[in-house]
């Protein structure tokens, strides 16, 4: 695992997580435009020009500038074994001092969901949180009747919190969410996200 701010590699099992490079464009784009009826109930409008090599280099330098500032962890999940593109997970609104916090969010291609790579990218980013960047609370939300989501929160050792009312735009309308956490030093019960 590289620490510095400015070069951040995770490997899990069967995948590598690492800051998009302009390279993956191609590969992000097909990606996510195969996968357009599976994601957009679940995430805000796309703009019209998300798909754009434009939109994606802006992309690629918000990572760059995020992860030097400390401020986002945005990282794409390639798989090892083919050099695969299967999704992108991203650690954001990281927040020290008294919080010392931060909220993951991801996507899975709907050609890679359901074989476990997002709980392995989701354990390698929560301990990565924990121990390289000594955040206290990892928080993450979706959409009530996202039943795969809400599951693989639960699996990955969050807890449900409660409901936040109007918390995103999704789709282009505001939507309730509910929220779930995981702790470093969890009170609640015992959890497995601290662990890798």
């Amino acid at each position: 695992m590289l620490l510095s701010r400015r070069r951040v590699k995770l490997e899990t099992e069967r995948l590598t997580l690492r800051p998009p490079v302009h390279a993956d464009f191609r590969a992000w784009a097909a990606l996510r435009l195969q996968s357009q009826h599976y994601l957009t109930p679940w995430e805000p409008a796309w703009s019209p020009d998300h798909l754009s090599r434009k939109s994606f280099t802006n992309r690629v330098y918000w990572a760059k500038r995020s992860i030097a500032q400390g401020s986002a962890l945005p990282l794409f999940l390639v798989r090892r074994s083919d050099d695969q593109l299967v999704g992108a997970i991203t650690l954001d609104n990281i927040r020290r001092g008294p919080a010392m916090a931060g909220t993951v969010g991801y996507w899975t291609a709907q050609k890679y969901a359901r074989n476990g790579y997002m709980r392995e990218a989701i354990g390698a980013v929560v301990h990565h949180a924990f121990t390289r960047l000594d955040l206290s609370r990892i928080e993450a939300a979706c959409l009530p009747e996202n039943a795969a989501s809400r599951g693989l929160l639960e699996r990955s050792g969050f807890k449900y919190e409660g409901v936040a009312q109007s918390y995103l735009q999704i789709n282009g309308r505001w939507r309730t969410h509910v929220l779930y956490a995981a702790l470093r030093g969890d009170r609640r019960g015992k959890t497995m996200a601290g662990q890798a």
